[in-house]
């Protein structure tokens, strides 16, 4: 036999060997049709979440800015606040000043409606001023 001649033991090995090769190989381009069908699935997800993620971070951005403004304003209400609060302190320190001399005011007063009552209560001269002592004697008489 000759080296070129091959037997047909070998032949149907080799048509064996040859059918299983064509499996494998079907196999494997199937394998790889899912592989990037599932690539394309993957790729496709993480385009999705990449989108998402760029909202999300807008929005994430946005409400740091919000926050900011939000916390100025606060600062600015709070200052508005201390001023206001000053102003009223300083209305209410004039108020009291007000009442307080209105009440040595009256005090002053009743201490001298007092002292005065006191005087023309104890003052003969007083009720002699004010009751008049020339008093016409009118008398009617009868005659008889």
């Amino acid at each position: 036999m000759s080296p070129f001649q091959v037997r047909r033991s070998d032949l149907s090995k080799l048509d064996v060997l040859e059918a299983k090769f064509n499996i494998y190989e079907e196999l494997s381009r199937q394998m790889m049709d899912k592989l990037e069908v599932a690539v394309d699935k993957i790729s496709e997800a993480n385009n999705k979440i990449a989108t998402i993620l760029t909202k999300h971070d807008e929005r994430i951005d946005q409400t740091m800015r919000n926050d900011e403004n939000f916390a100025k304003q606060l600062d600015e209400l709070k200052e508005e606040n201390k001023e206001d609060h000053k102003a009223v302190i300083k209305r209410l320190d004039g108020l009291e000043l007000k009442v307080q001399e209105l009440i040595k005011f009256r005090w002053v007063i009743a201490g001298a409606v007092l002292i005065i009552s006191f005087v023309f209560s104890q003052s003969s001269m007083v009720v002699d001023i004010l009751t008049p002592d020339n008093q016409p004697n009118y008398r009617i008489e009868t005659k008889k």
